[in-house]
């Protein structure tokens, strides 16, 4: 293959284009309904969707006869978020009709990258944990594993963010407003799921005892399937996501009697359930909907998941030899009891078998250990929306404490911090105490993450279960993280790795020895420079602002939170703009330099909000001073999604990564930037650390505090940041001027919050503590920089290094570790990756 020519894009025969031009045009009239000579890019969007979906159907159909044939194990993957971002390009790539496609429309006088600009992205997740359910199933269809994921179709996903004078306003995102074509509806496939009521026994006719759960309020759940290829669409897997719909849809006697709202009442009250991703929980009615939503979800799966078996296996003992079901968080911890009252009260099986089989079906992935993250539910609540629940949860709880107080008699203190009950604010039940406690194995998703779960949020757990806890760092997709967002750089590589090489990222091992190769490294830089002049476009297109595709572009990209200290970075960008504005030697050997972030704060998160403010207003300093120009800008690119990433990542020379260590459970955005060529200044947290010991500390910009000495600074008495500001002249002017208003028009209060926060408030975070450390590895940046051939030799050994943190490698552990299941049906170039 040439080496300028990625996977996918060799010239593709007539007969092939010609037999895909004619399906497309078919379907422009037949299911669009319009002429070409009337036709907008939306619907040749949709005309070519068909298309392709139609050719995608008929390998979905053929995997899963062969699924159902060798009657193989399935992994059910449970998630309240799919951030599936767009399909149109990934389905194309991932069946091999990029190409053809590519040519049918040029024939027609289209562009294929202008027609899939039309797609709306399917924004059902607010960041990493959304993302990697979607990377998940992505890598199991590729690896020949059949699997499902399970969640909720929201009607509106994430919010379109919008900015207004430097503040966060948040929009509906209606991505269905136009129909999703991707998706199959299934009105056949409907679960009825219930709430409130009360719980009756009665013993039956063998003298057990029985529990009927009755005057529930019922929602029906339909389900609404998207199928998945893997590479080569060997094995096509599904997404299968459902939709509230009311179980009484209209009241034809209110309508005849005038009440026109009243009859269709119940229908919006029940359908409201999936219309939001993450409704605000700070109202009794938003925590009762959220609540709603996490139960809704797994009753649907469950019920599903069974109804699958049963229709092909009798006996319930083989129910772990064919199921598999992964708890993605705290979110789905309500099918632990789900499947305890499904098996006990539907299929009557007595306790200890029905504990037995679920506890080995379920196992639990953490992704925080933030204790306020985890979890809780007034038991109140649970009494009034879930009562057999909350009776399950308590014998589960009585049956645990009981066999707790047997190991360690007298330690009462411990029964307390392991109860699924906590007692401390009220009674609350413990969601990852349910999930740990119901699962047969719960995992951490990077090294020092799961070693500090079993140190801190789960320490106890430990104590009792000391095998259960497991690593297994995460991963993301090189299908969509490079063959589809960076196919210059999947060009580059043709020709010197394997063409299936997207199905095994270890192929780019071969990159190494041309690090020193200087014509490769040119190269390089070339396809790098071609993603930041795109980048450039986009930026100016978007916010009118001029940048300079030569500098250095530090990328910063992620949901906005104190703990991902944006504001360390910003407090940063400002003392760079004071060095600009001194001059001297500092000035003269900073490297001229466009400092981009991009992320949502929750709706509800003010500090999140005001930071994001903070650095449009320092921005709006920085970038309009003549003594920055061409040296320094700062942009924050609104909306940040899949799509935008795809534009972003491929463009960064710089990747931030740089949340007080301890509070990163992993993090995949910097497997993305590390993969497309971003050297990483960043902490020793979550999954910084095995990713420099792939690509060599030399090839990292490492600073700050560990993780050890981040928790030895919160011991009472340990820390002031004031002493540390007052011995730091530097760190001191830059919060003077926050304190001073000089970014906020002479208003001294705008950013008192985030002033306090760091002087007066203990600085909980440690952005001072870690400030001069952090100045110093950009000052190694700078230097870096100034030497572009070593900067790309560093910059190649990060694509080349980073094969282990494809998400292929992680599901592989998960199923050799956790969920017991071999491939089935693996993407070609597979077999030797598979046998290491």
């Amino acid at each position: 293959m040439d080496e300028s020519t990625p996977f996918g894009a060799s010239e593709p025969p007539s007969r092939e284009i010609d037999s895909f031009k004619r399906r497309l045009l078919e379907h422009l009239v037949h299911t669009v309904g319009k002429d070409q000579a009337t036709t907008t890019g939306r619907d040749w969007y949709n005309a070519l969707a068909r298309t392709v979906r139609d050719l995608l159907v008929e390998m979905w159909m053929d995997s899963t006869r062969s699924t159902y044939r060798g009657d193989v194990k399935r992994v059910y993957y449970l998630s309240l978020e799919f951030l599936i971002g767009r399909s149109l390009m990934n389905n194309l790539l991932n069946t091999g009709f990029l190409e053809i496609a590519r040519k049918s429309l040029a024939d027609l006088g289209l562009d294929l990258d202008a027609i899939s600009e039309e797609e709306p992205e399917a924004a059902l997740g607010n960041g990493g944990l959304g993302r990697l359910a979607a990377c998940f199933i992505d890598s199991m269809a590729t690896l020949g594993i059949a699997g499902y994921g399970y969640g909720i179709r929201y009607d509106y996903g994430m919010f379109a963010q919008e900015i207004e004078d430097g503040w966060q306003t948040e929009l509906p995102d209606h991505w269905l407003y136009n129909g999703n074509p991707w998706e199959f509806s299934r009105p056949e496939v409907v679960y009825p799921v219930r709430f409130y009521g009360h719980v009756e026994s009665e013993v039956d006719a063998n003298g057990r005892v029985k529990y009927l759960w009755k005057d529930t309020e019922e929602i029906m759940a339909m389900a609404h399937d998207q199928p998945v290829p893997g590479f080569g669409a060997w094995t096509v897997n599904n997404t299968r996501l459902w939709a509230a719909k009311s179980s009484r849809v209209f009241d034809l006697k209110r309508f005849n009697q005038g009440d026109y709202l009243g009859s269709v009442r119940q229908q919006g009250e029940s359908e409201n359930l999936s219309r939001v991703l993450y409704p605000d929980d700070s109202t009794s009615m938003g925590k009762e909907l959220r609540l709603k939503q996490e139960y809704f979800f797994v009753c649907a799966a469950l019920k599903d998941i069974l109804r699958r078996f049963k229709s092909h296996h009798d006996t319930w003992a083989d129910l772990p030899h064919k199921v598999a079901i992964q708890l993605n968080d705290t979110h789905p911890s309500l099918a632990v009891p789900e499947m305890m009252r499904l098996l006990m009260d539907k299929y009557d099986l007595d306790w200890d078998d029905a504990w037995n089989l679920s506890r080995r079906v379920f196992s639990y992935t953490n992704h925080t250990l933030l204790p306020e993250a985890l979890e809780t539910w007034p038991v109140a609540l649970f009494e009034t929306m879930l009562p057999r629940h909350l009776m399950i949860i308590y014998e589960i709880n009585r049956r645990f404490l009981e066999d707790v107080r047997r190991r360690f008699p007298g330690d009462e203190a411990l029964v307390s911090r392991v109860s699924l009950i906590g007692e401390d604010h009220g009674r609350r039940v413990r969601m990852a105490h349910i999930a740990f406690v119901g699962s047969h194995a719960v995992n951490g998703v990077a090294r020092i993450h799961t070693e500090l779960m079993k140190t801190t949020i789960f320490a106890d757990f430990y104590k009792l279960f000391p095998d259960r806890i497991v690593n297994k760092t995460n991963g993301v997709t090189p299908r969509r993280w490079v063959n589809q967002a960076n196919r210059g750089l999947a060009g580059l590589v043709a020709g010197h790795v394997d063409e299936n090489w997207p199905a095994n990222l270890e192929e780019f091992r071969k990159l190494v020895p041309l690090s020193e190769d200087k014509a490769f490294r040119k190269r390089f830089l070339a396809v790098k420079l071609a993603n930041k002049q795109r980048l450039a476009r986009l930026i100016e297109s978007k916010l009118k602002i001029k940048v300079n595709a030569d500098s250095l572009f530090d990328v910063h990209v992620k949901r906005i939170h104190e703990y991902k200290r944006q504001l360390l970075n910003v407090l940063g960008v400002i003392a760079r703009y004071n060095r600009l504005k001194d001059g001297g030697k500092k000035a003269k050997n900073m490297a001229p330099r466009t400092v981009i972030l991009a992320g949502k704060a929750a709706p509800g998160y003010h500090m999140a909000k005001l930071i994001i403010k903070l650095i449009h207003d320092v921005g709006k300093v920085v970038n309009a001073d003549p003594a920055t120009n061409g040296r320094l800008k700062l942009i924050f690119l609104p909306n940040y999604n899949v799509a935008l990433a795809e534009k972003i990542i491929p463009a960064a020379d710089l990747s931030q990564q740089i949340s007080t260590a301890g509070t990163e459970a992993s993090g995949t955005g910097n497997m993305k930037l590390a993969l497309n060529g971003a050297l990483t200044i960043g902490t020793r947290d979550g999954a910084n650390i095995e990713m420099a010991e792939e690509v060599g500390e030399e090839n990292f910009f490492f600073f700050g505090l560990t993780s050890d000495e981040v928790m030895e600074r919160r011991e009472p008495g340990h820390y002031d940041p004031r002493q540390v500001i007052a011995s730091n002249p530097e760190l001191a002017r830059v919060l003077a001027m926050l304190d001073e208003g000089v970014f906020s028009g002479g208003d001294r209060e705008r950013f008192r919050p985030l002033y306090d926060s760091l002087v007066h408030h203990g600085d909980w975070y440690l952005l001072c503590a870690d400030f001069a450390d952090y100045m110093a590895a950009q000052d190694r940046v700078d230097k870096l920089w100034s030497d572009q051939e070593e900067w790309a030799q560093k910059a190649i050994l990060n694509v080349a290094r980073m094969g282990r943190f494809s998400s292929d490698v992680t599901i592989m552990d998960y199923a050799k570790d956790i969920w017991d299941v071999a491939p089935h049906r693996p993407a070609p170039g597979l077999g030797a990756a598979l046998s290491d």
